[in-house]
């Protein structure tokens, strides 16, 4: 059985960070009607312009939380969370494209509750997943691209044994474990640095199970790991 372990390396840096899951079996991520998820894409951009009331974008709480948290590690220049990345493209009136249901999905649920959500494919990993410090020689190529850029020693990566799914915690992922039409089981997260937030976030997860087993069915299950839970059979 394959295992998700948050190590005591991120822990000494976030003790009060939570990382939602939820565990996708048997579910069906065939295209099948893009204009409804194209739909939903629109109306949480929508819902998500509430979250930008400051005009300058960066001292909006949500964004400012996420600069905070990647100042804590080694990142690569430029990095941001992926929440701040998908607001940007909401505050500059650029609209997400559809790539496959679970991506739209999650994508939503990010757009809605502001907070950074991902996926990745669980027939993919390579024996457990852990949430840790890089050792700097992980192996990891992301979408555009056929060369391998390591992680920094000291960044916090989502890893396997094969190497690096997602480095800077939630910025680029690995094309090798990335979601696609052919998915069956997916690892989707849902990550919390902001503890006043938690109510919000333990909705954002029954929300994000909820559409995935509406839409595409299968079964879906939530877990919760901080600093006393750190870690789940996927």
């Amino acid at each position: 059985m394959k295992k998700f372990v948050i190590e005591d390396d991120f822990w000494s840096l976030f003790p009060k960070a939570k990382i939602g899951v939820v565990i996708c079996h048997d579910i069906d991520n065939s295209i099948k009607d893009e204009e409804k998820y194209k739909s939903m894409l629109l109306k949480a951009e929508r819902e998500a312009l509430k979250y930008l009331q400051n005009e300058e974008f960066s001292s909006n709480e949500v964004i400012k939380v996420w600069r905070e948290a990647f100042q804590k590690f080694k990142t690569k220049k430029g990095a941001r969370s992926s929440i701040e990345a998908l607001l940007k493209r909401v505050h500059n009136g650029n609209h997400l494209g559809t790539i496959n249901p679970l991506v739209d999905i999650y994508n939503c649920i990010s757009l809605r509750y502001a907070l950074p959500c991902g996926g990745e494919d669980i027939d993919t990993f390579a024996g457990d997943i852990r949430l840790t410090k890089a050792l700097g020689n992980e192996n990891f190529v992301t979408l555009g691209t056929e060369k391998s850029e390591p992680p920094y020693e000291g960044e916090i990566v989502y890893k396997d044994n094969e190497g690096a799914i997602c480095r800077c915690w939630n910025w680029r992922e690995s094309v090798r474990t990335m979601l696609t039409e052919n998915t069956k089981n997916a690892f989707l997260c849902i990550e919390l640095v902001d503890e006043k937030r938690t109510e919000e976030f333990e909705n954002a997860l029954k929300d994000l199970a909820k559409t995935v087993n509406d839409n595409l069915g299968g079964t879906c299950k939530i877990s919760i790991l901080d600093i006393n839970n750190r870690e789940i059979i996927i």
